[in-house]
């Protein structure tokens, strides 16, 4: 097993990319960046989302990067039930007015439930606040008003940044890597699952979306494909249902991302057992393979080290010929480097790695996956 020092890493990334170089796993440059000497105003819009919570106890874990200033809560009795929660301890509840008028304030964080339909009229009166954004995914049921937003923090000069952590993941990043530098060939093949076992409440919930887990759950993979492959030349769905306790819904999805020389499958489930722990990319190439599985380990108990298997037709830098595995240093939180990322973005460090023209993509091809029309 070859493992990647994080310390190393912390030391020597240099760039917004990873690079795969003397057989070392080098991260991205966000991982070193330095303490700032003036930290980033930033206030939290929501807090239904299932991410909203961990998200600010990231942010108020980088008391060196950021300064949470407030919180709002449009709906009255979340706000209620929300205040004596760890996360927002000590912090100030305001109006959305209050919040967007603070002075000096740089950056939200727009974390509405993803079934509420004001989550792009509310990410657009931010931008139009001159506010960079954090947005959590998948970004909303209209493509239309998604696009408008993006199209406003354009002409703006301003950073929207979507929640999907795995970009930020050390496996994901080296298979990214490992593609562009040309180790795996022609890539002919991609396959992704991202399931999990809900229970019947919680497939209720999914029930109100067009797609059901395609559309929570396939963003994540979808936005992984395009990142590795582009847009597609078509997207095939197909939704199947295998319980009706929820009513109507996709509970068992796969679609098809085609592509001039490459196929992409994606599948999402709600009723798969221990479906966390299989959640996979895989990538195959005529030159080498490169399989992800479990995606990732936070969460589990007890923690196991994230790592891939890699298999390659000839040797590239320090990796043999043949199937070896790789493995990475620990990460503390789930989303730490991607805020910090986002700090980078805000401060002028770094290129936002994920540009709007990206995002768009991602975000039409996830409701064509669904079967939204394109409004």
């Amino acid at each position: 097993m070859k493992n990647m020092n994080r310390r190393q890493l912390l030391k020597t990334a240099a760039g917004v990319g990873a690079v795969v170089t003397a057989g070392r796993w080098l991260g991205p440059a966000a991982l070193a960046a330095e303490a700032p000497t003036q930290r980033i105003k930033i206030g939290q819009i929501g807090t239904g989302h299932e991410h909203a919570s961990a998200k600010m106890d990231t942010f108020r874990k980088f008391s060196d990067l950021y300064e949470v200033v407030g919180i709002v809560e449009p709906d009255p009795e979340l706000q209620k039930s929300r205040a004596s929660h760890g996360s927002y301890r000590d912090l100030p509840w305001m109006s959305e007015e209050q919040l967007l008028n603070t002075k000096d304030l740089q950056a939200v964080a727009v974390e509405v439930d993803s079934d509420d339909e004001r989550i792009m009229d509310i990410a657009g009166r931010c931008i139009d606040a001159g506010m960079h954004i954090h947005l959590d995914k998948p970004g909303g049921e209209s493509f239309s008003k998604f696009k408008m937003v993006l199209d406003e923090a354009k002409r703006r000069d301003l950073s929207v940044q979507l929640g999907y952590m795995y970009r930020n993941n050390l496996a994901v990043q080296f298979c990214r890597t490992a593609v562009q530098q040309g180790w795996l060939g022609q890539v002919f093949e991609v396959h992704c699952v991202m399931s999990k076992f809900s229970d019947v409440n919680y497939r209720k919930y999914l029930s109100q979306f067009r797609g059901g887990t395609m559309f929570i759950y396939a963003c994540h993979m979808i936005d992984l494909v395009v990142g590795l492959l582009g847009k597609p030349d078509r997207i095939v769905p197909f939704m199947r249902q295998t319980r009706p306790d929820a009513g109507e819904m996709c509970d068992n999805g796969l679609v098809v991302l085609e592509y001039p020389k490459t196929t992409a499958t994606i599948r999402t489930a709600s009723l798969e057992v221990e479906g966390f722990k299989r959640r996979q990319l895989v990538v195959c190439g005529d030159e080498g393979t490169i399989d992800i599985r479990p995606l990732e380990t936070y969460g589990t108990n007890p923690l196991q080290p994230l790592k891939l298997q890699l298999a390659l037709s000839k040797a590239r830098d320090a990796y043999t010929e043949g199937y070896q595995e790789v493995a990475f240093p620990d990460v503390p939180g789930r989303y730490d480097d991607q805020l910090i990322e986002f700090a980078r973005i805000i401060r002028g460090e770094i290129e936002n790695p994920y540009p709007l023209e990206h995002e768009l993509i991602v975000q039409e091809c996830l409701l064509q996956a669904c079967g939204y029309p394109l409004t």
